[in-house]
């Protein structure tokens, strides 16, 4: 992962911190148990059991990794400095699509909490990105594959 810098809301932050932990404290000591357990059968050569639990450790400590890459490289947004005047990082964006007239809300974060099914879009999502820097009653145009989604901004709150 590049050296960049990752916007995390508080929210964003602790969910992190929090699985980080769980990974180092819990998961590391359960796959571990797992592996000496599996020793214990013999013969490794032939052993599922060592083999899918070395597996899930090499994920685990790749996962580990990555979320310390995130964290040492995390930003904060301060929800007091988030303006209501246009669009930025850690933004609730609510929008209308102007062509099916259906409102969504929207919250800008960065890519590493992004979760569209929480209405959380990251900053560089085509949608995101597109409503960045706007400010209340613009419309916006977003390229998408199937084309283009005009939407109009009705509110940004914090």
């Amino acid at each position: 992962m590049a050296d960049r810098d990752i916007f995390l809301t508080s929210e964003g932050l602790k969910r992190l911190e929090n699985e980080l932990d769980e990974l180092k404290t819990v998961r590391r000591k359960e796959i571990a148990e797992r592996i000496k357990q599996a020793l214990a059968f013999g013969d490794i050569s032939e052993n599922s059991e060592y083999d899918e639990a070395k597996n899930e450790q090499a994920q685990l400590e790749e996962r580990i990794a990555k979320l310390e890459a995130v964290l040492r490289n995390a930003k904060l947004i301060d929800d007091e400095e988030i303006s209501t005047d246009v669009v930025s990082i850690g933004s609730k964006v609510v929008v209308n699509d102007l062509e099916y007239d259906e409102e969504m809300e929207y919250t800008i974060v960065g890519s590493a909490e992004a979760n569209p099914f929480e209405g959380k879009i990251s900053n560089e999502s085509p949608v995101g990105s597109a409503l960045l820097g706007k400010k209340k009653g613009d419309i916006v145009e977003v390229q998408v594959p199937d084309g283009v989604i005009k939407y109009k901004i009705i509110t940004i709150t914090r």
